[in-house]
């Protein structure tokens, strides 16, 4: 059967896919064709320039920061002033606690920000890792990157790609991620998109009662990961982008091993599944045949290319101004944390068997780092940047596929009316960091021996 409704009410309900006029089915099918070979060669073909391969829109992001300083800090404090006005403009900064708390952090990485540039910081913050790589190594390459990669999303999300590849996803879901299959919309909508694009399809269907408890839980902590352009800040940061596409397609796959491993151990195992989902249209026929009508469905109503390219600049404007303020703040205290208390001390100690049984060099320093991860997703890359190979990677896979972090994914899952709470996402986040280590060492190691990376 070929799981139809819930992707099609999603997509015609997405204003930058629904048109009362639809294009011709030769327009429609030279766009989804062409549209989707632009997304995935700028995300996936690395091109050298100057001595430098990455892929091209990297390549414009690190212009504007190297060559274009001045323009790139002064977009980047107008991000920021949108990210910490954002709250008191639309009312959301006394919804809750958590809002208050992630608002203040935003105000005072505003103020941080402030302080570095005017050289008012005081001393221990201005150390070479501290605020100067929070703000130069960090904050800067994610506020040009993230609004950039969005920009190009839309060409791999706007025009029946992505709906292809969750129709041909579908058989696979239930068995296994116990999940329906047509969470695999929110599956690759979340891993090229962002987790809040997931989060929003997951809670509104959840809200219709076509997910489970289970299920939606499932779906928010394993699917919902940082976007591609993220993960291309992570590579930077830990010197891994000579190997972007080993680093990115293993993390993919990993991450997913982890999600399917978890789904089946409490605390999600516990969480009711009961759900009457109503029944779902299907096309005869096979299913490529159904993933490809889908996809051209869905380009025939793409018919506004600038309303698909700005929507999608749009969101990565509004992630970018949320999340660099709260980076450099939650990231600063992190990096305090980890320098002068022994807070990720006593959390790394029970990471330490995991580290040491997957052969990584240094087992503790690498298990500290990686506990960190709870704070911020960003961290993990921050304080073991300067290790050995193997541990970098298997940093960059623990900051993805961990999923979970206060500094804004916690935030956003306990924003929805998804019935998880923060100490049992705590400990969804723990078994996850655990097998991400254990998986990613192993294929770490297998990569080094047959020279993919190092």
């Amino acid at each position: 059967m070929i799981e139809q409704n819930t992707t099609s009410d999603l997509r015609d309900e997405n204003p930058t896919t629904s048109s009362k006029k639809l294009l011709s089915t030769p327009i429609a099918l030279i766009q989804l064709i062409v549209f989707s070979a632009i997304g995935l060669v700028m995300f996936f073909v690395p091109f050298t320039i100057g001595e430098k391969s990455t892929i091209l829109f990297d390549h414009g992001a690190t212009y504007l920061v190297t060559q274009q300083h001045t323009l790139s800090v002064t977009l980047l404090f107008l991000l920021m002033l949108y990210g910490v006005s954002k709250p008191f403009i639309d009312g959301s900064w006394h919804k809750n606690i958590t809002h208050m708390v992630m608002t203040a952090f935003k105000i005072m990485g505003l103020i941080l920000a402030v302080m570095y540039v005017a050289d008012v910081a005081p001393a221990f913050m201005m150390e070479k890792d501290m605020l100067p790589f929070l703000f130069e190594k960090l904050a800067l390459p994610v506020g040009m990157i993230v609004p950039i990669g969005a920009l190009i999303l839309a060409f791999l999300v706007g025009f029946g790609l992505l709906e292809m590849v969750g129709v041909l996803m579908q058989p696979i879901m239930k068995p296994i991620w116990k999940t329906p299959g047509s969470s695999a919309i929110d599956a690759v909508a979340s891993f090229v998109g962002s987790y809040s694009i997931g989060l929003l399809i997951t809670n509104r269907v959840y809200l219709q009662k076509q997910y489970s408890a289970r299920e939606a839980i499932i779906i928010a902590t394993g699917f919902s990961t940082v976007s591609a352009a993220f993960m291309v800040i992570v590579a930077k940061t830990l010197k891994l982008m000579e190997f972007w596409n080993v680093f990115f397609w293993s993390t993919l796959v990993i991450t997913f091993i982890v999600t399917a491993i978890t789904a089946r151990i409490p605390p999600i195992s516990l969480f009711d599944d009961h759900v009457e989902r109503p029944a779902l249209d299907h096309k005869g026929g096979t299913r490529l045949a159904a993933a490809f009508d889908l996809g051209l469905s869905t380009s025939r109503r793409a018919t506004d290319l600038k309303q698909i390219l700005w929507s999608n600049f749009r969101d990565g404007l509004t992630m970018a101004a949320a999340i660099v303020p709260s980076i450099i703040a939650v990231g600063l205290t992190g990096l305090l944390l980890a320098k002068y208390t022994p807070v990720f001390d006593a959390l790394g100690l029970l990471l330490y068997p995991f580290t040491w049984l997957g052969g990584l060099p240094e087992p503790l320093i690498a298990a500290k780092g990686m506990s960190a991860g709870l704070a911020e997703m960003f961290l993990p890359a921050l304080l073991l940047s300067e290790a050995d190979i193997l541990t970098r990677y298997v940093a960059g896979v623990i900051s993805i596929s961990s999923v979970l972090f206060f500094s804004a994914m916690i935030p956003c899952v306990l924003a929805t009316e998804i019935p998880v709470s923060v100490g049992k996402m705590i400990i969804i986040w723990f078994e996850r960091v655990v097998l991400s280590i254990l998986l990613a060492a192993a294929f770490g190691q297998l990569a080094m021996y047959f020279n993919w990376i190092g």
